[in-house]
């Protein structure tokens, strides 16, 4: 059973975080970063399934900066809130939110990070930005293959997932990426976007089953 923690960012904010610890020792930890849902029980039954996996796992919570506690689920009034939200919070200030989640998992070892969605965007950015990640793990970002975050230099390896029926995601960029990025690995699955959250409509089994085993054994390769 998970928890919710405090953490302070290296400007001084503090944000609330989800923790879910394994039963045993660590293998290490993984930053969980949230869609623009906030940390509702999905992305909680994300961290609890890599902590089953043996790992610590934080979810902080992105939006604390502009609007505490918030969580919805996936109606049409909820997205528009949530991408309301999303359109407010500055790159510069989720990646200090993210490096304090990073300093807080890195007390179970080497730490990794997944991100959905926005958080998939975060996931990409911080694989360039943040330091301390041992690998990340990026699903569907929004705004992780436009030029700009394509010319960014992750210096951790990286798992990429996209599907190739995104309404938002065109395959071509995502092409683009991993022909920039060829030490990199970039996968696409027969699915739209958010095909892994099992709350939603575009919810794909078979795609999220797929995608969630590649990512557990990238994370045994580098974190443990």
């Amino acid at each position: 059973m998970g928890k919710f923690i405090e953490l302070v960012a290296g400007d001084g904010h503090q944000l609330s975080a989800y923790r879910a610890d394994p039963g045993g020792k660590p293998r290490g930890g993984i930053v969980v970063i949230q869609e623009i849902f906030g940390v509702n029980s999905h992305i909680r039954s994300v961290a609890a399934g890599y902590a089953a996996d043996g790992y610590l796992a934080i979810a902080p919570a992105m939006y604390d900066r502009l609007e505490r506690n918030f969580e919805v689920g996936y109606t049409p009034e909820d997205i528009a809130k949530g991408r309301a939200l999303k359109e407010k919070a500055g790159m510069a200030a989720a990646l200090l939110d993210v490096e304090a989640a990073v300093k807080a998992a890195a007390q179970a070892g080497k730490v990794g990070i997944v991100g959905y969605c926005w958080g998939g965007y975060i996931a990409w950015m911080a694989a360039a930005r943040v330091p301390g990640l041992a690998c990340a793990a990026p699903y569907y970002g929004g705004g992780s293959t436009t030029d700009e975050a394509i010319a960014e230099q992750p210096k951790c390896p990286v798992m990429a997932h996209y599907g190739e029926k995104d309404e938002h995601i065109s395959v071509e960029s995502v092409k683009k990426l991993a022909a920039v990025h060829p030490a990199q690995t970039v996968h696409l699955y027969p699915a739209p976007h958010g095909f892994n959250c099992d709350q939603r409509g575009s919810y794909d089994a078979a795609s999220a089953k797929l995608a969630r085993e590649r990512t557990l054994a990238f994370f045994r390769e580098h974190i443990g």
